[in-house]
């Protein structure tokens, strides 16, 4: 089975934006490969525009002379790829990255490239034109890259037939599809999943952007794709990470082995070098607000995608990433699910419970999202069950000695929970049967 796990890896969006270059996925996926992945951190990604020699930091280009083959499918711009000269494609990057262990993904838009209908490029394998299958009705509204298709012409079917088969032989496993659920193109998806599997070749298909998501369509993307973002772009803002509560929230009940709701990349680390938004940094996120992000990630088992410059991102950050709880709930545990909304005074105790799927360990998270510190109390049964409250049980500080992790204020009381919980932080703890 695809995905049979939450996937984890890198992405160059929040750290290059459309500008990353061969020698910088290189560099990434070396660290990646040394550090991370004996926790599980496997796939490394290829953002968008990798077509575009004219590519910049904080922006897209209209009327960019991006790559394409003779039948309009995307090639890499040498100038930043040049392994892909003569025709070679990511062929050469890809199996460079498998050779250090690690999976190879590239992200395209939704459609054909609008400069592969202005020259009327053939379909490859078919009589058709570029300009016989564009629909121009129903483009990107953020990008100007490509043209809608009409899926009532066989040719667009033969169009993305095509464009996965050469991506297919280049060794790719992942494709990060965009434009697809905003508004949610259901003939698209679908049409983008065939392709796939005519490829004759496994791999993850993950939908952006999730504006707006709707649950309902579940049973869609489950037959069609391995993940789909239920958001737009998150950032480095603590905004963005409390109003994935309630959509991580909704959408819990429905993960399952092989089809995973992404609450969208992790900005921490080295960021921003010449990415879309803001200048380079370090995550403006407080140590409290990181370990809350990738707490609630692993809880509802979304995908982790890190979006650092993992080169000159800081020693503290790996500590966040390696802390062995992460793999463990992210991939051993079931039943993720908030389980207490509660506002006070300035902010809400929000606590999350999951179980292994193999022990009698259950995990615990309570999240406090006002400004200033508190300490709350939470019944045992909230986190292990009704059935399980009463039996004598032992606590475990699942963040303890990573960076500025809170000390103490952290007991069972008479059957209660009690925690002491920094702004916007979380307490993350692991029960077991004493």
């Amino acid at each position: 089975m695809l995905a049979s796990t939450p996937p984890m890896g890198w992405n160059s969006w929040d750290c290059y934006g459309t500008t990353v270059t061969e020698e910088e996925v290189l560099a990434n996926a070396r660290v990646l490969a040394e550090r991370l992945l004996p926790q599980g951190w496997d796939t490394v990604v290829v953002d968008i525009a990798w077509y575009d020699p004219t590519a910049r930091a904080h922006g897209y280009n209209d009327g960019a002379p991006v790559e394409l083959d003779g039948f309009g499918r995307q090639l890499p711009a040498t100038n930043r790829f040049p392994s892909a000269a003569g025709g070679a494609g990511f062929a050469p990057l890809a199996e460079r990255v498998h050779a250090l262990g690690l999976k190879f993904g590239v992200h395209v838009m939704r459609g054909i490239p609008r400069r592969a209908v202005e020259l009327d490029l053939p379909v490859e394998g078919t009589s058709w034109t570029a300009s016989q299958i564009a629909d121009p009705d129903h483009v990107c509204a953020w990008n100007p890259d490509n043209l809608g298709l009409d899926h009532g012409h066989p040719g667009a079917q033969a169009w993305y037939d095509a464009q996965v088969a050469q991506l297919a032989a280049w060794g790719v496993d992942l494709l990060k599809v965009d434009d697809m659920q905003a508004p949610f193109y259901e003939r698209e998806i679908a049409a983008y999943s065939r392709a796939i599997e005519r490829s004759g070749r496994p791999i993850v298909l993950s939908l952006s952007p999730g504006t707006h998501l709707s649950t309902r369509h579940v049973d869609h993307l489950r037959v069609t794709a391995q993940m789909w973002r239920i958001s737009d772009d998150l950032w480095d803002r603590w905004e963005d990470v409390h109003a994935q509560l309630a959509r991580l929230a909704r959408w819990a009940p429905f993960q399952r082995p092989g089809g995973w709701a992404d609450a969208d990349m992790l900005p921490l680390g080295r960021i921003g070098l010449r990415a879309e938004r803001g200048e380079p940094r370090d995550s403006s996120l407080t140590w409290d607000e990181q370990r809350t992000l990738l707490t609630l990630w692993c809880m509802a088992r979304s995908p982790l995608m890190l979006g650092a410059d993992l080169p000159s991102t800081d020693e503290a950050t790996f500590g966040l990433l390696t802390a062995p709880a992460v793999p463990e709930v992210l991939n051993g545990s079931t039943d993720g699910a908030e389980v207490v909304r509660e506002p006070v005074e300035d902010g809400e105790l929000v606590v999350w419970a999951a179980r292994s799927a193999t022990t009698d360990r259950a995990y615990g998270a309570l999240v406090w999202t006002g400004p200033t510190a508190r300490t709350v109390r939470v019944p045992v049964a909230t986190v292990v069950g009704t059935g399980a409250g009463a039996r004598p049980w032992a606590l475990t500080d699942l963040w303890a000695g990573t960076q500025d992790a809170p000390e103490g204020g952290l007991a069972l009381v008479g059957g209660e929970l009690e925690a002491h919980v920094p702004p916007h932080g979380v307490r993350w703890v692991a029960l077991d049967p004493a």
